[in-house]
């Protein structure tokens, strides 16, 4: 399985984004997909995650804020990050569970400017 994330960039605070990652390869039905971040001098961390039921997760910092969403018919998973902060700024990377592997995908660059 292989995962391409794009759509980050530059933005200014209080802004918009939308991250997507496109499974390919041996794709099973039953999955979870979701996005990490990571800052520099920073731990990755776990922003969002959503099952193929549908089932979402999100960390506290950007609950409110950020929505993950997906299409199976085109093995994609969203992620639309509203209301940006400069503290969101990192590397995001988008992983696939799927029976007991996981896969992660090359990261996009969210940078945020006050």
């Amino acid at each position: 399985v292989q995962l391409q994330a794009s759509g980050g960039g530059l933005v200014q605070a209080g802004g918009s984004l939308r991250l997507s990652c496109v499974a390919s390869g041996r794709i099973f039905s039953i999955n979870w997909m979701g996005w990490y971040r990571q800052a520099p001098g920073k731990q990755r961390e776990l922003v969002s995650g959503i099952t193929n039921t549908g089932s979402t997760n999100y960390a506290d910092s950007v609950k409110g804020r950020f929505i993950i969403s997906r299409d199976d018919a085109k093995n994609t998973v969203y992620l639309q990050m509203n209301s940006l902060k400069p503290e969101d700024t990192a590397i995001y990377y988008c992983k696939r569970r799927q029976a007991r592997d996981e896969y992660w995908g090359q990261g996009t660059q969210v940078t945020v400017s006050s």
